[in-house]
């Protein structure tokens, strides 16, 4: 798609947001759009295609590239084709599976390995001011202790060795609990990556945070609401699903060059602690996940 001519204000920088087509995404776009251009990455062109309308009405300069973030291929393609943009100065990665959207291979690989695909491909066009802003989850703080940290080093080098290994471990809970397990497992990675390549980035003068959102309101939260999603919103100290706007504005905030001393942490969004659910309670959300 050939960038809107139309935008508030033309720019050579660029941000990248992965999922672009969804709630979290598109909502990041909005803000993030104000100050650069941006380019959607996402699986589906059509669903692109009516992110990038909805941008073009608000004269935002956007374009897109369809982007499967387990494909490396893929995701190479989609860096290269943000640098030909213009200067690459944020990426923020929302895509990602929930429990309800894929099996348990599925959602590791899309959510665990798509995470390191997408980090390695932006990390060569890190410069001074540069951030990755990758969206964990609250399960990721509670996730069970499957893996060592050894094991979740593996997803760089031997990424199949680590899916293979992680879903075995996922495939011993009893099987109604797999998804929920393996969701849980992948966003605590998620969490442990984007610390360990704080470091790394840092000699750039570049920063990486990770963003554990709790229950929102998104296609993908709502989805989840009788899953686990409602009773952990009705839990919180604010007693509500978060509004989609509410996690956009944060994330947007990580990826502006505003928090310039943040990075190699996680940021919880989850509406606080609120009232502990019962012994009750949480079997039976961990039944319905």
């Amino acid at each position: 798609m050939v960038p809107c001519q139309d935008a508030r204000m033309a720019s050579d920088t660029v941000s990248v947001i992965t999922g672009g087509a969804g709630g979290m995404g598109l909502a990041t776009a909005k803000i993030l759009g104000a100050d650069h251009a941006v380019l959607l990455c996402d699986v589906d062109q059509q669903r692109l295609d009516v992110a990038s309308e909805e941008l073009r009405g608000l004269g935002i300069t956007s374009d897109t590239v369809v982007c499967d973030v387990t494909d490396r291929a893929s995701v190479t393609n989609a860096a290269t084709r943000a640098g030909a943009l213009g200067r690459v100065v944020s990426v923020v990665h929302t895509a990602g599976l929930s429990p309800q959207m894929g099996t348990v291979e599925q959602i590791i690989a899309v959510n665990a390995i798509g995470t390191v695909n997408v980090d390695e491909a932006f990390v060569p066009l890190a410069h001074e001011g540069f951030s990755i802003v990758n969206v964990a989850s609250t399960a990721g703080h509670t996730a069970l202790k499957l893996l060592s940290k050894r094991d979740y080093a593996r997803a760089a080098s031997d990424p199949d060795a680590f899916l293979e290994r992680a879903a075995a471990r996922c495939n011993l809970v009893p099987q109604k609990l797999r998804r929920g397990i393996a969701y849980g497992l992948s966003k605590n990675f998620v969490i442990w990556w984007s610390k360990q390549l704080a470091a790394p980035l840092g000699a750039k003068g570049a920063r990486i945070v990770s963003v554990s959102p709790g229950s929102f309101d998104t296609q993908m939260g709502r989805l989840e609401e009788a899953k686990g999603a409602g009773a952990l919103a009705e839990h919180s100290a604010l007693g509500r699903f978060g509004k989609v706007q509410e996690i956009a504005e944060v994330l947007a905030f990580c990826a502006s060059d505003k928090p310039g001393y943040l990075t190699g942490t996680d940021i919880l969004v989850d509406g606080g602690p609120g009232t502990k659910m019962s012994a009750k309670e949480m079997l039976a959300t961990l039944r319905n996940l």
